[in-house]
């Protein structure tokens, strides 16, 4: 039972990127009374899912944020030829401890443009970046070059370096002036 009050809470949060007020829940769970409420979020608080700030008002957890942003590992499908299924609940896998290594160097791209699509980096896709200064030869990088900024392939040999395009239609850019990396891909996201 405490489990759908969570999932109730997991999705308020997610639709309205904040914790729902006491009088939200009443509505949310279909309860009469806030004094049912109340006995709800102090479940919830002592599983460690919520907790209260100064004023009373619920705040989410480390633990609150890894169930939500957390989905079930079921193992292997083979991309070969079929082979039998066997469905079975391995462990739960966090997007964000996955995909997301240092959370205040990170952030969302939209890919606007086609020069990346031999790396399988479509226009429209979402590719999640991580601050930096550094990068090796080959890396795909988001960079500025003379004053612009661009998605490609990160290039160096002699001391030179460049940004390679990974489409066949479009040429390499070499630096006139300036040629700075300010992040480093960490991953592309395609919604179907």
């Amino acid at each position: 039972m405490q489990n759908q009050y969570q999932t109730k809470i997991e999705s308020f949060y997610k639709d309205n990127k904040r914790m729902p007020t006491y009088s939200e829940m009443m509505k949310l769970f279909g309860f009469k009374s806030k004094n049912a409420v109340f006995r709800v979020v102090e479940k919830l608080v002592e599983e460690g899912l919520v907790t209260k700030d100064h004023l009373g008002r619920l705040v989410p957890t480390q633990s609150f944020a890894e169930s939500s942003s957390s989905v079930p590992w079921l193992g292997l499908v083979t991309a070969g030829l079929p082979a039998d299924a066997n469905e079975e609940l391995l462990d739960t896998i966090s997007l964000d401890d996955m995909l997301i290594g240092k959370k205040e160097l990170s952030y969302m791209l939209e890919v606007d443009g086609d020069s990346m699509i031999e790396a399988h980096i479509e226009q429209g896709d979402m590719v999640l970046v991580e601050r930096t200064n550094n990068a090796k030869d080959m890396d795909i990088v988001i960079a500025e070059v003379d004053g612009e900024y661009t998605m490609k392939y990160f290039r160096t040999k002699g001391g030179k370096s460049w940004l390679q395009p990974a489409n066949k239609n479009y040429k390499s850019i070499y630096p006139e002036h300036s040629l700075n990396v300010i992040a480093k891909l960490k991953a592309v996201i395609r919604k179907y």
